[in-house]
């Protein structure tokens, strides 16, 4: 039987509703056997996170502790260097071995401009990878990203029969929630209850986070 494993990484800063409803959509819609949430130490292509590496995972845990579905994955932490996708699949195939199935779960935003990443060609002969379409982008119609998703577009029922190497696209209720606007709105004095578990609300309060 070929094990299904979904990870699905992002600065975490903060984790909000909208992170841990697509990440239990995805498993529950492709009937993963497990998902990991991968908080990354130093993302290359975005600014530095506002809450400490420790910080971030603490609202992790805050946010899982009443959630079995879903896991946390301190790999990228432990690192001292930027964090690289293809190095955390690189290592993740190699514990998993070469039968079992590997998806990388990411947003509609991020696959548009996977030529920008560390070896991004190479990034399918480690693992699937998952599209899920987000609020004002779109799939690019042109250029090196568009002919990998004509290439190797698949539905998801090549999970459970290939180990790597198709990009499924997903539809879901997206929620129009980004950390971004939540670290805003705390910034300007505001409340993002409801946007965040009550646990990480009150987390970010005690510690003064993004203020």
């Amino acid at each position: 039987m070929r094990k299904r494993i979904g990870i699905f990484g992002g600065t975490f800063d903060p984790i909000h509703i909208g992170h841990l409803r697509i990440a239990l959509e995805i498993k529950q819609q492709l009937q993963l056997d497990e998902m990991h949430l991968l908080p990354c130490y130093l993302p290359p292509h975005r600014p530095t996170p506002g809450a400490s590496a420790s910080q971030r995972v603490d609202m992790l845990e805050i946010a899982l502790q009443s959630c079995t579905e879903l896991r946390i994955d301190k790999r990228e932490l432990q690192r001292d260097k930027p964090s690289y996708t293809y190095d955390t699949l690189h290592e993740l195939r190699a514990e998993v071995g070469e039968h079992n199935s590997l998806c990388l779960c990411m947003g509609m935003d991020s696959f548009a401009t996977l030529d920008t990443w560390h070896n991004w060609m190479q990034l399918l002969q480690l693992a699937h990878i998952v599209v899920v379409a987000r609020p004002g982008w779109f799939l690019p119609e042109s250029g090196a990203v568009a002919d990998l998703l004509q290439s190797n577009r698949a539905d998801s029922t090549v999970i459970s029969q290939k180990s790597a190497g198709a990009i499924v696209l997903l539809e879901q209720r997206l929620l129009p929630i980004s950390a971004t606007d939540i670290r805003a709105q705390i910034h300007a004095g505001n409340s993002p209850q409801f946007l965040v578990p009550d646990g990480v609300w009150n987390y970010i309060r005690s510690n003064g986070l993004y203020q």
